[in-house]
């Protein structure tokens, strides 16, 4: 029995991270409709809330009562990690290939490795140590050292979202001790939502439904974003967690840059060089080493 519940963990990480790895072509669609990268983020991530509170609603209504000082713990969830790293991510979509946004965005790693240090006093080891070095050098390839590269805000943005994304584990940690997953999903999601309301701009947006030649093929669209992107992945990865361990769940979960690339190449047609291949392989190493317990 034991082993079966290992299984379907494992399926159910593997499942997310092919989720995940599909955003590419939802962020793309919603693009050519006319919305700009934080209004496709205000999308997902507002529908996913009010999803992710449904779902709370069902399952536990007691879990909507949080304490009054782990606001700001929600508040840098919400919007330090899921609006920023989701904002950084989209917008490095759009401008260079999903295969370099999401190795770019699995440095996170990395950024929890020196979060941890920072805020958990976790010590540097050898193993950390290669790690950093391989994750730098796949950064300096992915983002193109023959010239035909990224230009430099798209590699900023693809670094800001893997350091958003690594900010989401480690407060992520904190707010687990307390609460159930199903709380922290949907405060972060409410959170996220009301932040990419500030900054999406609604007039515009709104207008951009109003306009649309085919609303319901847009609302429809809408609709699949946040499903499968965002409450599918998160609601699989977190009953995986159940049954796994966070480190062997962390290196599955590295299929989805992966699913990223062969997306790109086969529905995108996009070009995947040496460099941006040996990248690839120098991150996704570094994730490994990273998420390997030490002998």
């Amino acid at each position: 029995m034991k082993n079966n519940n290992w299984k379907a963990g494992t399926v159910l990480v593997i499942l997310a991270a092919c989720f995940w790895g599909s955003m590419g072509i939802f962020v793309r669609k919603l693009a050519a409709y006319g919305f700009n990268s934080i209004q496709i983020v205000s999308v997902r991530v507002t529908l996913a809330a009010l999803v992710f509170c449904i779902i709370l609603f069902a399952k536990d209504r007691e879990g909507f009562k949080i304490s009054l000082r782990d606001i700001p713990l929600f508040f840098g969830l919400g919007f330090g990690s899921i609006l920023f790293f989701t904002v950084c991510y989209f917008s490095a979509i759009k401008i260079m290939s999903l295969s370099a946004a999401a190795i770019l965005l699995y440095t996170s790693p990395i950024w929890i490795m020196l979060m941890s240090a920072l805020f958990f006093h976790e010590k540097m080891n050898k193993r950390k140590l290669v790690a950093l070095v391989l994750a730098f050098g796949g950064c300096v390839m992915v983002s193109g050292i023959s010239g035909e590269g990224i230009p430099l805000i798209g590699l900023l943005f693809g670094l800001g979202s893997g350091i958003g994304y690594g900010l989401y584990s480690i407060l992520g940690t904190i707010a687990l001790r307390k609460y159930s997953p199903f709380t922290v999903t949907a405060y972060t999601f409410l959170l996220a939502a009301a932040g990419s309301w500030l900054i999406c701009d609604l007039k515009d947006m709104m207008s951009k439904f109003t306009r649309a030649e085919n609303l319901t093929g847009l609302v429809l669209l809408c609709v699949l974003t946040a499903l499968v992107t965002a409450v599918i992945p998160f609601l699989a990865y977190t009953m995986g967690l159940r049954t796994l361990e966070a480190s062997k769940a962390g290196i599955l979960a590295t299929i989805e840059p992966l699913v990223a690339t062969i997306i790109g190449i086969v529905y995108f047609s996009e070009p995947l060089t040496v460099f941006s291949g040996i990248g690839i392989f120098l991150i996704l190493g570094a994730v490994v080493i990273l998420n390997r317990k030490s002998s």
